[in-house]
């Protein structure tokens, strides 16, 4: 976890921008920038990747991605109530959350679109997947990392975040890794960061299979999960039953933060190679 504030991010060249422009497009370009940030401009990408952070996670997570992945424009999602957004209310409501960042992507439709998420990050893209698709948007591919292609959990192994105190929080984030030890045992760290730790766990345990919150979507593009070996805290999910695009399972060497140490910028290079470009209209 990190709580790094991101350098601003660059609009696409006005080359990508249609001459009939409006100002609804100049909207859709600012609410781009808010919800996104271009880890780095690529002139003619072969597809666009939109990575979503874990719980308690922030863009600057995938920052290095942009110079790892030859010909992928790499961009990440930046969640409100944290680094950059950190005056802003934090997301209750993760479908409603999905649907602001497919607002926001949607003018990046011009080029093939992949989607990232790990852990927590895996359900907000096959929400925003299910988003973009209802609008005519196909996404090329979803990656879901840090998560299993499993039941869901039963209804009592969902964890209540209301009955954690703030050390067992802290423990829980060690446990999982990913946050710095020292880092984490900072008060200002914890006074600055538990809040929205808390806040996406609330935001997640909503959206628990069974909570009231409405059934999970079916999307039609493939998906593919990234699991770590030694990973005992993945996000169980029937990926199989969730798209009609078919699942590949992936299992890598590592715990549940696997991507720390080695991103698979290989495996999502390869994965996108020859995405087929969106037809104009």
């Amino acid at each position: 976890m990190t709580t790094d504030t991101m350098t601003p991010y660059d609009t696409p060249a006005a080359a990508e921008t249609p001459h009939h422009a409006t100002d609804h497009a100049a909207a859709d370009s600012a609410d781009t920038a808010l919800w996104l940030y271009r880890t780095a401009p690529v002139a003619d990408p072969v597809a666009r990747l939109i990575c979503f952070p874990h719980a308690g996670g922030s863009a600057s997570f995938f920052r290095d991605w942009g110079h790892r992945i030859p010909g992928v424009e790499v961009y990440a999602v930046r969640y409100p109530g944290r680094a950059e957004r950190l005056a802003e209310p934090v997301a209750t409501d993760l479908r409603e959350l999905a649907r602001a960042v497919a607002d926001a992507v949607a003018p990046l439709a011009d080029r093939p679109l992949a989607l990232f998420g790990h852990s927590m990050g895996a359900p907000i893209a096959l929400e925003t997947a299910a988003a973009l698709e209802a609008r005519g948007i196909d996404p090329v591919h979803l990656f879901a990392s840090g998560s299993r292609n499993a039941p869901y959990p039963s209804p009592e192994d969902w964890a209540d975040p209301d009955e954690a105190d703030d050390p067992a929080v802290v423990e829980r984030l060690l446990t999982l890794g990913g946050t710095d030890p020292e880092l984490a045992a900072d008060p200002e760290f914890q006074e600055l960061v538990l809040p929205y730790v808390r806040a996406d766990a609330h935001m997640f345990h909503a959206y628990a299979p069974g909570s009231g919150s409405g059934s999970a979507p079916s999307v039609r593009c493939p998906v593919t999960t990234l699991t770590g070996d030694a990973d005992a805290d993945a996000d169980c999910r029937p990926w199989s039953e969730l798209t009609t695009g078919g699942v590949r399972e992936q299992g890598v060497p590592g715990d549940h933060f696997y991507l720390v140490a080695a991103p698979p910028h290989a495996l999502i290079r390869d994965t996108l190679a020859g995405a087929p470009v969106p037809s104009a209209g």
